[in-house]
């Protein structure tokens, strides 16, 4: 189509708009542009220090502000992710923060499992899976089963006392959450050889990969932004979230040779049972004469 039509097109549609909005709605389409321009919203002041794990964390070191605000940036003005992290986390931090408390754990952990997958069941190009991203060697160090039918790394529960289990081996280690934390990222042998090498202390002073050094940064970031959400734009109270599943649970103690059948007979469906259980890989499941498994279905 020619140039002109196409303007000829355009400016009609802007006058039957403009005929159709009342002075009030043109002051509020003025207004808006207004705020847009001016650029209103700013972030807040760096803190000089902050806790994590209930440990008291200095950021007045060198660069450590300067980390700290790169991931408070990306975190906050990329709104397609974050907003799905308040959407998922009200359904699942109430579960961790529940689990976390019983291994006598740090509430803050929670944010390791939020940056690791996203609250998500994802699987990295390097084959870790589940929220807390276990490789499959981790996997079955830390007890979880790993097969053809079965894959722990994708059940909630067991993964996260999994992950509490790593955690607390490191902490024992290093005595200090942020190299704790990235241990988790970068293995305990893999941050006790930077120690060494580097000949320092502490997280803040070691000279890490891309990913390793940006990793405990971005915990102290989602952690400053979802105690004051408000402060960085974010109203999770207005927001669509997803809400906890209320589910009722079914112990298996036989063999199941037909899950689609299994669930129908159980008032469900297989969708169902896939979504809650993502951790059955398959339409069977074998049960051995020591082992019991619970498979949630949605509450009646």
């Amino acid at each position: 189509m020619p140039k002109f039509n196409v303007f000829v097109l355009f400016a009609g549609a802007m006058t039957l708009i403009s005929i159709g909005c009342n002075q009030t709605e043109k002051k509020e389409i003025v207004k808006e542009v207004k705020v847009e321009k001016e650029g209103h919203f700013t972030m807040p002041e760096i803190p000089n220090s902050m806790t994590f794990c209930e440990q008291e964390i200095d950021l007045t070191g060198f660069d450590a502000k300067e980390r700290l605000d790169k991931e408070l940036l990306t975190n906050t003005f990329y709104h397609s992710s974050t907003y799905q992290y308040f959407k998922r986390a009200h359904r699942y931090f109430g579960e961790l923060e529940r689990i976390l408390q019983e291994e006598n754990m740090p509430d803050d952990l929670k944010y390791l499992s939020l940056i690791e997958s996203g609250l998500t069941q994802a699987v990295s190009p390097s084959g870790a899976k589940g929220f807390w991203q276990f490789m499959p060697a981790a996997a079955k160090e830390y007890g979880l089963l790993v097969n053809r039918e079965i894959d722990e790394r994708y059940h909630i529960e067991k993964a996260t006392r999994a992950a509490c289990a790593y955690l607390k081996n490191a902490y024992a280690k290093f005595e200090d959450w942020p190299l704790t934390a990235a241990s988790y990222n970068r293995g305990v042998g893999g941050i006790q050889s930077d120690l060494e090498s580097q000949q320092v202390s502490e997280y803040m002073d070691l000279y890490l990969n891309r990913e390793t050094g940006r990793y405990f940064f971005r915990m102290l970031a989602l952690k400053l932004i979802f105690e004051s959400p408000e402060d960085y734009g974010f109203y999770p109270e207005k927001m669509y979230r997803y809400e906890p599943r209320k589910t009722r649970k079914v112990n298996v103690d036989k063999s199941i040779s037909d899950l689609v059948q299994w669930s129908i007979d159980n008032g469900s469906n297989y969708r169902e049972l896939k979504v809650l259980n993502p951790w059955i890989l398959s339409n069977t499941l074998t049960v051995s004469n020591t082992k019991t498994y619970t498979i949630e279905l949605p509450a009646k």
